[in-house]
């Protein structure tokens, strides 16, 4: 399909009022699409279904599923050589929003120092007028502009319009392999990815990791931790760890995604102390912030020979049942002509105010930059 029917369907369905989702995975040429055939509100209940699903932070909260059954699947090809993601745009800096953001990391640094926390990741909401309120043509300039990035366009009229390019994975299951990420700490990055992390990036980063690293035990053997390395997610460098891992049930996905989510680097450590000091005491609801999204138990055909020449061998190939998890980093809610965008960062012991609200500046840009 040529990338201009594509748009010209997702638009079609979104002036229609019918849900659906676009997405293109992290260096990948393909978009895809799941145009669901009518308006009604589906939720999974066990991660046993087909499809893509939406979940939110709270995961007590249902999880929405644009589901297989009921959907169109459309896909393309999109060029993406026009990509730039240098940006000199910047959001402004409201005194009142930046006072209000120190003044709950420092409430945040106290309660760890109490000793109730070990880490809590903070956040905050930024609404800007938008000059272009077509989500198709954000999510256009999104593919544009972050490559490596997990690109999604979804909406349901019972919910809204999201969109977002996020850099971190949650779970990918493929057959009975897993493999995850452990990502945190940030820095702007300056066309230089040979770094000095401080101390509290790199005790953040290992909070992560130890967390997922024990949270694969019940389900999981061979666990695999890769060494840690800088990686570049548009205008930002982190810290990532790659987890890998062979499972022992044949049915992972509920267990492993109540076990992962959510994580230590959008929640905090102790999980569930983390969790309730941001309900509490946060000034917003993060809804689909922070949760996670993608697809859900789709099928995969896989060559059992990679050599495109021998075709007679590629005859033989088998089918995985596949899930591509992603957390819901960068992102925005479209609604009302305006764009909420959605930012945080991971408090420690060591966290500086200043330089956190700095760091949610600089996590803006990412979203500033299309709009």
């Amino acid at each position: 399909m040529t990338s201009e029917l594509f748009f010209e369907k997702l638009q079609v369905q979104f002036s229609d009022g019918l849900p659906f989702v676009a997405y293109r995975k992290p260096n990948e040429s393909d978009v895809n699409g799941l145009l669901q055939s009518d308006n009604s509100l589906h939720h999974t209940s066990d991660f046993t279904e087909n499809g893509f699903v939406f979940a939110p932070f709270d995961d007590k909260l249902e999880a929405v599923l644009i589901p297989l059954s009921n959907s169109n699947i459309i896909q393309s090809k999109v060029d993406t050589s026009i990509a730039n993601e240098a940006s000199n745009s910047k959001i402004g800096e409201s005194i009142a929003v930046k006072d209000n953001h120190i003044k709950l990391v420092e409430k945040g640094i106290k309660t760890i120092n109490s000793g109730v926390l070990k880490k809590v990741v903070l956040s905050r909401t930024e609404t800007i007028s938008l000059k272009e309120e077509n989500p198709i043509h954000i999510f256009q300039k999104l593919l544009s502009a972050y490559h490596t990035a997990f690109v999604y366009l979804w909406y349901h009229p019972q919910v809204g319009a999201w969109l977002g390019a996020t850099p971190e994975t949650l779970l990918k299951v493929r057959g009975n392999q897993i493999s995850t990420m452990a990502l945190a700490g940030t820095q702007p990055y300056t066309h230089v990815k040979d770094v000095v992390w401080g101390a509290k990036e790199q005790e953040e980063q290992q909070m992560v990791t130890n967390y997922i690293l024990n949270s694969l035990q019940s389900s999981a053997k061979d666990i695999h931790a890769s060494e840690t390395i800088t990686v570049k997610a548009g205008n930002l460098l982190h810290l990532q760890t790659q987890i890998t891992a062979r499972l022992n049930t044949r049915d992972p996905n509920k267990q492993l995604i109540e076990s992962l989510h959510p994580t230590p680097a959008i929640c905090g450590l102790p999980r569930m102390e983390a969790k309730q000091f941001i309900l509490e005491n946060e000034d917003y609801e993060r809804q689909y912030y922070t949760g996670f999204l993608g697809e859900l138990n789709m099928k995969e055909i896989a060559s059992r020979n990679r050599n495109k020449r021998n075709i007679e061998n590629n005859a033989y190939s088998s089918v995985k049942t596949v899930t591509n998890l992603f957390v819901n980093l960068r992102c925005m809610q479209i609604k009302d002509g305006h764009a909420s965008i959605y930012v945080g960062g991971g408090i420690t012991k060591d966290s500086i105010p200043e330089q956190e609200w700095k760091e949610t500046i600089n996590k803006a840009n990412t979203m500033k930059k299309v709009l």
